[in-house]
């Protein structure tokens, strides 16, 4: 980075901090750490969109005791350079991000701080190296308490709050407790890749789910099948292609591709400012609409594939049955038989604690949306019933009063959609979810302090008034 660009970037910095300060932005501190070197009010897991997000909030909010931890190495948090592999972002260049209302922190600031006053105007998406390197300038202007290489391994109750087990190059102790846990980690947070059985069943180098950062140099001249046909297939497509595939097959059980974002419709104050506030029931109704429009590709992404000749898609259509015959795979789809050499996954993230370890405490100590609801309901979208059922603040709900301690871990991440909707699973609904996470903690750290906080008003004897002598006995 050349020196003039460090001053501008610092410049913006101290406008954002100017800005702050006009608008009252930055509330009086009204909740210190708590006293013991491990423990903290709030513990965030994930530093990238949601966890900084968050975090910003928290001290704006006027809360300290806030510390935020990531596995991955500074720079490398969130999908941005590592698993994703589109080459912008799918979200409108004209979304807010994280900034929480302070216009130097956006991402038109940043960008145009960076290339110029009018490199907005001729983008169409942003870049995901620009995000990234977007986010880590708001990481270092919105100054927070941030751990990287420092891993959740294990939760466990504690004294009016949760204990966290902690590994990693970490400055902080290997266990620490906190009030309350918010899980920012990202579109997987409630599990994992979505894996299909006879997919799990081949060997390790056969395939590659959209999850994982790998080197995909090694589909050169290779015969790929794609596996499903949303956005993150077209992302796999393209990469092969790019890469130099001898072929690439694209394999869905849909009749078609989707041609309607879900996001865009949803996009507008009422639903993503108040859906929480629906009857469960109407939840219910929204979550199956909103989950029966699969993501569509982008314009681009969908181009770019289809200028192969080399590529091909294959609806109605899903893997009847794979064999290893030699060092390839024999694939047959509802077309017939194909040699292929790798199978790429587009297949999504299944809901399922079991997938992290780290949250194994938790299973079968919450309630699910399938607990809501008669078993004839769930049927009707039973990957819905998986997801968690989360309380106003993304709080968990706890199934029974003697897991009570469950509420002090908050989803805000992809498992919150059905119970908040689309508020935490990416920047679209980012600046709502913020606001929600922000004002739900607030409200339950005031309740828990309020005996606390009332002895202090009412001993509270600051002077605001100087009679100056005029007024005796």
């Amino acid at each position: 980075m050349s020196e003039d660009l460090k001053t501008r970037l610092a410049a913006l910095k101290a406008r954002a901090a100017y800005e702050i300060d006009c608008i009252e932005g930055m509330a009086p501190v009204w909740l210190e750490k708590p006293e013991a070197d491990n423990s903290y009010n709030v513990v965030i897991v994930g530093a990238g969109l949601n966890g900084l997000s968050a975090a910003f909030a928290l001290k704006r909010r006027g809360i300290r005791g806030v510390v935020v931890i990531d596995q991955a190495v500074k720079g490398r948090e969130g999908p941005w350079i590592t698993s994703a592999r589109m080459k912008t972002l799918r979200s409108p260049k004209t979304l807010a991000g994280p900034d929480f209302g302070i216009p130097s922190l956006s991402p038109r600031a940043w960008y145009e701080t960076v290339h110029g006053a009018d490199s907005f105007a001729g983008i169409e998406k942003i870049a995901r190296p620009d995000w990234m390197d977007y986010m880590l300038w708001f990481r270092d202007a919105i100054d927070v308490d941030i751990h990287n290489e420092t891993r959740l391994e294990a939760l466990a109750e504690s004294d009016n709050g949760v204990r966290l087990s902690l590994s990693g190059n970490t400055a902080l102790p290997a266990e620490i407790t906190c009030r309350h846990l918010i899980l920012a980690n990202g579109t997987d947070g409630c599990g994992g890749p979505l894996i299909p059985a006879d997919i799990a069943a081949l060997p390790r180098q056969f395939w590659t789910h959209s999850a994982e950062e790998a080197d995909d140099s090694h589909l050169a001249d290779k015969d790929v099948i794609v596996l499903g046909s949303a956005t993150s297939s077209f992302d796999w497509a393209v990469r092969a292609l790019e890469e130099g595939a001898k072929s690439v097959t694209m394999v869905a059980r849909a009749d078609g591709l989707s041609r309607t974002e879900a996001l865009a419709w949803t996009n507008f104050p009422g639903y993503l400012g108040h859906y929480a506030s629906l009857s469960d029931d109407e939840k219910w109704r929204f979550s199956k609409s909103f989950f029966a429009l699969k993501v569509p590709p982008t314009q681009d992404q969908y181009d770019r594939a289809c200028a192969y000749p080399q590529f091909r898609m294959e609806f109605a259509s899903g893997i009847r049955s794979i064999a290893i015959e030699g060092e390839r795979l024999a694939v047959t789809t509802a077309r017939g038989k194909r040699m292929a050499d790798h199978i790429l996954l587009g297949t999504g993230y299944a809901i399922d604690f079991t997938l992290r370890p780290e949250l194994a405490v938790l299973e079968g100590r919450f309630q699910r949306w399938e607990d809501r609801f008669t078993p004839e309901v769930i049927e009707e979208a039973p990957a819905i019933g998986a997801f968690p059922y989360l309380g106003h603040g993304f709080e968990l709900t706890p199934r029974s009063d003697a897991d009570q301690w469950v509420r002090r871990i908050h989803m805000f991440n992809g498992g919150a959609v059905p119970s908040l909707g689309p508020v935490s699973n990416g920047i679209t609904g980012v600046k709502y979810g913020i606001a929600r996470i922000a004002d739900g903690m607030t409200q339950t750290l005031f309740l828990e302090e309020s005996g606390r906080l009332h002895d202090a008003f009412s001993n509270y004897s600051e002077l605001h008034f100087d009679p100056r002598g005029k007024i005796s006995a």
